[in-house]
């Protein structure tokens, strides 16, 4: 009991004579770590190198709670040197992480413009596609907002929010995905070569029997949007016209809003109709009906579905499209009435070139 009271005295004046003797100094590098952390954070450490900067905490931690241990030690037996070499070296690995922060921004920017350029190439092919294909008012819309939010992602990218231009970049392929889906089947047919073998195979026939009969013969060019009136063989008048809403594409059944491909023939001529004048033709024709039917047996058409009929080369100007005609301006189609008559031959096909005009629109896509 004694000696325990004694040892009380002892470290009682002990402590009185060497005042302030528990106080701990204030180390320079700690507080420069602090910094250096506060520059990581700012800089985008989180995002851009996560794990990185997860353990760089992790050690400012470790030494920090060094730095209290020696603290709590008697003022006599504390060893500062080692918690300042590990600070000083915490204060150089921020300074290397820093680096590799900006290098990592580097990239991410680089990648985030090649996306950027990448979406704006695509865009702008289908925009120049959608500008003249009927099927293009469904895409339009899609396209309206992809341009919106590249945008949005080019000035996030910018202001190095860069997992924000991400998730704007990832929006913006669901919509030019949609855009490509609806254009797709139409794309696919007037890229195919043997598809544009076939229409001028069928344009050389229709050449040649106006050729070899003398006759009057209509020939619908759709990618052209143009009608040329033949007279023996040979270009007589050309004239604008507009298809169906869907009316790049080979009419398969009712309602489908397609303009029909093929030989055809003018069955009816209608000097009144609800669209000023028409002349009717003979869809569906045998062809027509043969590939109608197998489609159906093949399951590739609803057993409910209809083949359709009563296309017209009517007139009603851009007000015409309609349901798969071909329409014509009102002072056309009176011209055009008043020369051809019942039995005048109609062809009808998609393109003439290979090298046509949805093939140069997607040069580059």
């Amino acid at each position: 009991m004694i000696v325990r009271c004694l040892l009380k005295m002892i470290i009682i004046l002990l402590s009185l004579s060497f005042p302030g003797c528990s106080s701990a100094p204030v180390l320079p590098e700690v507080k420069e770590v602090e910094i250096a952390e506060h520059n990581l954070w700012k800089a985008g450490a989180e995002a851009l190198i996560p794990e990185e900067y997860g353990n760089y905490k992790t050690a400012i931690r470790a030494a920090r709670e060094r730095l209290i241990v020696e603290n709590a030690r008697f003022k006599w037996f504390r060893d500062y040197e080692p918690i300042q070499e590990e600070f000083g070296g915490l204060i150089r690995q921020g300074g290397r992480l820093l680096e590799r922060i900006e290098e990592e921004k580097a990239s991410v920017s680089k990648r985030l413009d090649n996306k950027i350029n990448l979406f704006h190439n695509r865009i702008r092919t289908l925009k120049r596609l959608s500008s003249f294909l009927n099927e293009g008012r469904l895409v339009r819309a899609k396209l309206t907002r992809a341009e919106i939010l590249l945008e949005n992602a080019r000035h996030l990218a910018k202001n190095e929010r860069y997992k924000e231009a991400e998730d704007k970049l990832r929006n913006i392929s669901e919509y030019t995905a949609d855009a490509e889906k609806i254009l797709r089947p139409v794309i696919n047919r007037y890229s195919d070569s043997a598809q544009i073998t076939k229409w001028q195979k069928q344009a050389n026939e229709a050449i040649e029997e106006s050729k070899t009969r003398g006759i009057f013969s209509v020939l619908v060019n759709k990618i052209e949007k143009k009608l040329i009136l033949l007279k023996n063989g040979r270009p007589f008048k050309t004239y604008p016209v507009e298809l169906g809403k869907n009316g790049f594409r080979d009419k398969l059944h009712a309602g489908d809003m397609a303009t029909p491909e093929g030989r055809y023939r003018i069955i009816k001529k209608l000097p009144k109709s609800k669209y000023h004048k028409a002349l009717v033709i003979n869809y569906p024709n045998e062809n027509d009906r043969k590939n109608f039917y197998l489609a159906k047996k093949n399951g590739y058409l609803s057993k409910k579905v209809g083949i359709g009929g009563l296309i017209e080369i009517h007139g009603g100007g851009s007000k015409g499209t309609t349901y798969g005609c071909v329409a014509m301006e009102n002072r056309d189609i009176d011209q055009l009435f008043a020369m051809l008559n019942v039995g005048t031959p109609v062809t009808i096909i998609g393109a003439l070139d290979h090298d046509n005009k949805i093939v140069a629109a997607m040069n580059g896509f």
